[in-house]
């Protein structure tokens, strides 16, 4: 099924980053075939950047993260909720989810998976379910979050896809220590999901909800 079915695609991403680690390569097949991807974050973490960075440093980031995947700047969203508080505010997140909804009418929406074990992920994939009830959801994976996933999905990317995807997280200075920001466990993981379904390269996603 080609990608391009899925006119308009809605990435929420709880903080910034997300997103790219559980979706860039597929968001950058997505837009290579004709896409309109559209992007929120709902905290750039400014209480948690390392002392040595502007407190801004994660939006700054995400744009240039963003842009190298291809997302036009327009359609990026960014909000500034506390980040490990997303639960305080998770009618403000639904109410902003609905009228994003109002105003993107997204055919598909990217999203953590709902057993994703971080406080802020779980809030935003339960808004999210909530807000897109009756849209085609795809939960992605981060690993390091998810005791379980459900490996039903898979999307294949070319070289070019994934090489997109790294130079993306490269743009995230601020988060360079981290072990899933490196290039070999980058290139590797998408090497594991391509040899389960029979292709050089590919991202996982659990089928929440699939409209056709």
């Amino acid at each position: 099924m080609k990608l391009n079915k899925f006119k308009r695609v809605l990435v929420l991403a709880p903080h910034t980053d997300d997103g790219e680690l559980g979706a860039g390569g597929t968001i950058n097949r997505m837009i290579d075939e004709g896409n309109e991807v559209h992007y929120v974050a709902f905290s750039t973490a400014e209480e948690s950047v390392p002392n040595n960075y502007p407190k801004n440093i994660l939006e700054i980031e995400v744009k240039r993260a963003t842009k190298t995947l291809g997302i036009e700047q327009k359609n990026l969203h960014i909000f500034k909720h506390k980040v490990r508080k997303l639960n305080y505010v998770r009618q403000e997140i639904l109410e902003d989810l609905v009228k994003l909804k109002k105003q993107i009418k997204p055919d598909l929406v990217l999203m953590p998976s709902l057993n994703d074990i971080h406080q802020d992920h779980t809030t935003v994939a339960h808004e999210g379910l909530r807000a897109f009830k009756n849209t085609s959801i795809f939960a992605y994976e981060l690993l390091w979050n998810n005791i379980t996933f459900e490996t039903r999905c898979f999307v294949k990317l070319s070289n070019e896809n994934v090489d997109a995807k790294f130079k993306a997280l490269k743009e995230y200075k601020s988060q360079s220590s981290r072990d899933y920001m490196q290039e070999d466990f980058v290139y590797s993981h998408a090497i594991t999901r391509g040899v389960q379904s029979g292709c050089k390269y590919a991202e996982c996603f659990e089928v929440v909800r699939l409209i056709l």
